[in-house]
Formats: C-alpha cells, sequence, structure tokens
C-alpha cells in the first residue's frame, strides 16, 4: 500500500504534522481551488450491493424464526468494524455471523433491528451513508470516501437489494428493554451503544435456531465444500514446490488463493503443518519447511461469499507414499473416523459420535502399549489418559461459523439428540508430539486427522466431502493421479 491517507485532513485516520506545512506539498484541506474542482464533474457509479442469490428469501425466513422465538421485544444484532492492524490501517471487516445469518451480507458499522408490531416484528436495518460525489468525504475520508474504496451501496440500493427498510445509522434509538447482540466495537457510530447491556438470551436462541439448516443453507455447505475439494488438489500439486522452495507458507497461500477466487477467502486461518508441526493443533503459523519425507496435515475451508465456510482435513504423505509408521497411526485414525461417522444419524445422542471415535482411539492405543491403564479406566470421567495424544473434540457444528452455534447452551448442543439438517464434522485424530518423552522415538513428530463435513438427514447422514478418500491407499492413488 503506498498511497498516504495523511495528505487529506480526517477525523478518522490523522498522522503528526508539522506546525507549518511545507509549501511544497501543501495540505490539500487548504486549498479551496482543489476542494472547489472535487465536488463535480462526476458521473454515476454501479452501486449494486453483491447479494449471494436466494439469501433475500433465506434471511427473511431466519429473521420470521427468531421473530417467533421472541415475540413482543425489541431486538437488535449489530454487525461491528474491522479492528485496526496497524498504525491506520484495518483489518478486512467480517461480520458478525448473527447479522449475517439475518440479513445476508456484511455491512460495516451497520445494525439490524427487529421491531415488534401486531403479529411479529418489523426489520429496520440501521446503515452508514457512504459519502459520495458532491460532499468534501468523498475525497476527504479514506474509510468511506468513495474516491478511496470505490462505489458503495448506500441506504436506497441496500434496500432494494435486501428487501429491508433501512435508515441512516444517526436515526438509531435502541430503547432500554431491548435485547442486543452481535459484535458492537468501541469506536464508530454503533459504540453509543456501549453502555447497553448484551443479551446472553438474544445470543443463544440465535445460536439454537441456527442449529437446523435450510435447504438454502444445505446448498451454500454443499457449494463451500466442493470449492474446498478442489482447493485440496489445487494445494496438494504444489507440494513439491513446496518442498524445494516456500515450505509450509506456499501451500497455506495457495490454498488461500484459491479460497479468494472461488469464495469470500479461507473461513479460517490455513493450517499446514509438517512434521513436527503435524501434531500442534492450531499450527497456523505456517513458517516452517515442508519435508519431504513426513506427513503434511492440511485444514482448509473455502468460505462463500454468503459466509457458511466448509472445514475440512486430510493427511498426506509429502513424498506420496506412507512410510509404514505413518500409515500405522493414520490407519487407526480412519478406523475412529469411520466409527464416528457411523453415529451420525437423526436421533442419536450428539455425544455418540465423540464416544465412537474415542473408544477405538483407547483400543488402538492399548494394543500399542502406549496406555498406562486399561482401555475401561482410559475411558472412564475420571480417566481419560488417552486424551494426552487427542486433546481436542472430534466434531462441532459447522455452517455460517467454522465453529457454529457456540452461544447455544450446553443442553441445546453437547447434550442434544441430532436432527436432520444439522451439518457437523467428524475429526478424530492422533497427535504425537516431538517432545513427548512418552511415546516410543518412532512415533515422536507424527499428527495425524481426518475431518469431514457430514449432513444429518432423515434417514442417516450423508458426508459432504467424500470427494477426498480418507483411507491410506485412497490418498496415495489420489496423489499420483494428480501429478
Amino acid at each position: 500500500m503506498t498511497t498516504d491517507c495523511a495528505v487529506v485532513d480526517t477525523e478518522a485516520r490523522s498522522m503528526p504534522r508539522p506546525a507549518e506545512p511545507d509549501p511544497r506539498m501543501p495540505r490539500l484541506a487548504d486549498a479551496p481551488g482543489f476542494s472547489a474542482w472535487m465536488l463535480d464533474g462526476w458521473g454515476e457509479a454501479d452501486r449494486t450491493p453483491v447479494v449471494p442469490s436466494g439469501s433475500p428469501a433465506a434471511t427473511a425466513a431466519h429473521r420470521d424464526r427468531l421473530s417467533a422465538a421472541l415475540p413482543g421485544r425489541t431486538l437488535a444484532i449489530a454487525a461491528g468494524r474491522a479492528p485496526m492492524r496497524a498504525n491506520d490501517t484495518a483489518f478486512e471487516f467480517r461480520a458478525d455471523s448473527d447479522f449475517l445469518w439475518l440479513v445476508g451480507v456484511g455491512i460495516e458499522d451497520a445494525i439490524v433491528v427487529l421491531e415488534p408490531v401486531a403479529g411479529g416484528h418489523d426489520a429496520v436495518l440501521y446503515l452508514p451513508a457512504p459519502f459520495r460525489p458532491g460532499d468534501a468525504s468523498f475525497f476527504g475520508d479514506p474509510l468511506r470516501g468513495e474516491l478511496w474504496v470505490g462505489p458503495m451501496p448506500g441506504l436506497g440500493e441496500y434496500a432494494d437489494a435486501l428487501g429491508v427498510r433501512t435508515r441512516r445509522i444517526e436515526e438509531l434509538v435502541l430503547p432500554g428493554d431491548a435485547l442486543l447482540a452481535g459484535a458492537v466495537p468501541a469506536n464508530g457510530p454503533l459504540s453509543v451503544l456501549g453502555g447497553h447491556p448484551r443479551s446472553g438470551e438474544l445470543a443463544q436462541v440465535l445460536g439454537e435456531l441456527r442449529m437446523v439448516k435450510d435447504d438454502w443453507e444445505i446448498a451454500e455447505l454443499r457449494a463451500a465444500v466442493d470449492a474446498t475439494v478442489d482447493g485440496f488438489a489445487a494445494t496438494a500439486l504444489e507440494i513439491p514446490r513446496a518442498v524445494a522452495r516456500g515450505g509450509e507458507r506456499w501451500l497455506q497461500g495457495t490454498f488461500d488463493r484459491h479460497a479468494r477466487t472461488f469464495g469470500a477467502g479461507p473461513g479460517y486461518a490455513t493450517i499446514v503443518g509438517s512434521g513436527a508441526h503435524a501434531p500442534i493443533l492450531h499450527w497456523v503459523r505456517a513458517e516452517g519447511a515442508v519435508d519431504p519425507e513426513a506427513l503434511l496435515l492440511l485444514d482448509m475451508g473455502v468460505e462463500r461469499r454468503s459466509a457458511y465456510t466448509a472445514d475440512v482435513t486430510r493427511t498426506v504423505p509429502a513424498s506420496g507414499t506412507f512410510s509404514p509408521v505413518q500409515r500405522q497411526v493414520h490407519d487407526l485414525v480412519e478406523a475412529s473416523h469411520r466409527a464416528g461417522l457411523a453415529a451420525v444419524g437423526p436421533g442419536r445422542d450428539w455425544v455418540d459420535f465423540h464416544t465412537a471415535s474415542m473408544e477405538v482411539i483407547a483400543q488402538g492405543l492399548s494394543d500399542w502399549g502406549i496406555l498406562p491403564v486399561s482401555v475401561d479406566e482410559a475411558l472412564s470421567p475420571e480417566g481419560q489418559q488417552h486424551r494426552r495424544f487427542i486433546v481436542c473434540g472430534v466434531g462441532h457444528h459447522l455452517g455460517i461459523d467454522v465453529h457454529d452455534c457456540a452461544s447455544s447452551s450446553h443442553a441445546a448442543y453437547q447434550g442434544a439428540r441430532m436432527r436432520a439438517g444439522m451439518v457437523l464434522t467428524v475429526e478424530p485424530g492422533l497427535y504425537f508430539h516431538a517432545f513427548d518423552e512418552t511415546l516410543p522415538p518412532e512415533l515422536r513428530g507424527i499428527g495425524a486427522r481426518i475431518e469431514d463435513d457430514v449432513l444429518v438427514t432423515d434417514r442417516g447422514s450423508e458426508v459432504l466431502s467424500s470427494g477426498l478418500p480418507i483411507d491410506a491407499a485412497g490418498i496415495e492413488a489420489w496423489m499420483a493421479a494428480l501429478h
């Protein structure tokens, strides 16, 4: 980025300047000729919002579901604003997930309010108006001035595209008894809500409403998974290049580029772990080399413009062929994975697939002589010794968040039963850290995880990510076919 926003005075971004500006570089705000010349002579631009197909109807139905769950209450869900990365540079904006579920597009500093009326609620979307030609902030505000950021939809364009009534954010007056959720930033127009209590009740209701996906949401998740499967192929093709030069970062960048090309971007920080980095659960730094003789753990997901994301993991041999000990570990993870998949279905307890996967893991570790206790003792609530090698869970809800529905109650989540329309991940693994001295040397530094995205159906389940093999022989054949 080479532009200097300091050349124009703004409240939002200011930098120290000398008391007496050098006349060779005058402050544009002090140049009336410039300001007058910039106010007119501009034509019209295309400001049509980019709205995912089918989103307006789907989000209207989501608002109706929320309305029915909390009748007679004023409900407000804020979109948030991008945090600052450094000095005057912000991170890319990604709206709050509950806001996206209700509105369909991310609008910085916006808030949707469901106002109670007879028979339900009316939705009003409050948002800042962009600065367009004819306004001095058109060229003076690097955050919302169209000369800086490009043509931006305004209230009228969003009202037409989304089918929601819109008002300027300055008109927002939230009743004291309103339930507030979403992301309320510490600065900007929504900061006035900083003293308004956040509603755990509203957040919980939204999380639980989002658990069962409708047909539009399922279609978005299918598309996200399909794009992710293609992204795995694109990434695997680059393994020789990453081995030679570029390492884990090259593969991470390859997938992220694919995700930005065929979606909105990655749905979470892409994990690429080679060798001793593979057992590190959240190895997003990706700052190591790719060992041609080691396993390579790839945890990746494309997020659609609708914000629905995939979440898929495969562990592949960088060489294209598993060594005997690598295959031994992968085969046990595969057996655990298949047991977990078999335990997914309507009416099943949520914990069933966790239990099924863990039983296989514990038995396998016992067979290898690694567990210090019996399988039964390890699986008991007081034991859990096998969890040394898998401290994470083996699955979660998936949707508009990679770890979806996190605000739900325990009773509605881990304590509930699966229902048709839920989408979840099944992702057992084994994580043998290089510095774990309880392990035999040949196992140290090996990490393996298999993760699929699974739709609960009326009669069972469907693995949405079945386009990628899960068995060692299948992975080897898949890698060979790519080349």
